[in-house]
């Protein structure tokens, strides 16, 4: 069902693609949009390493929902900022992530996500309770279950 990595020997290990995972902040989230077209926007996640899923939160209504309700299947790419060793060229890792997305609709299920999510961003825990309070009931969490998953070290030169 999945295409096998084409540069074989650039590829990442499981540990190595997790370690991207729970480590970056951003993500591009690509879906199938309108009409079929693609769709693809900037998000932020949380990866949950015990689940194997990744989740995030967004608006209760729009794009982005309209998309995963008429299509589950996403695809979700990490990369990391890269650095350079010696030359002009940057080493960069990036993660290729397939899965089926839903949004969660128990709410108990529903605000531990919010919290495992918000734990990777917000600095204190009065501050992610007042999150929480705040904008639990105005916002939908989504989780991906992950079906397929890549990994592959780049040297951009």
């Amino acid at each position: 069902m999945f295409r096998p990595m084409r540069r074989g020997g650039q590829a990442m290990t499981e540990a190595e693609c997790i370690d991207l995972l729970r480590r970056e902040r951003r993500a591009a989230l690509a879906l199938t949009g309108d009409e079929g077209w693609p769709y693809a926007l900037p998000i932020n996640y949380c990866y949950l390493e015990e689940e194997k899923t990744i989740c995030f939160h967004c608006a209760k209504e729009g794009h982005k929902l309209d998309a995963i309700r008429r299509d589950p299947r996403v695809c979700l790419t990490v990369w990391n900022a890269g650095e350079q060793r010696g030359d002009w060229s940057y080493h960069v890792d990036s993660v290729i992530v397939f899965g089926e997305a839903a949004i969660v609709a128990d709410p108990a299920r529903k605000e531990a996500l919010a919290r495992r999510f918000g734990a990777k961003y917000i600095p204190t825990q009065a501050e992610l309770d007042g999150e929480i309070a705040h904008a639990l009931a105005r916002c939908e969490i989504v989780e991906i279950a992950i079906r397929h998953m890549t990994g592959k070290h780049v040297h951009e030169k």
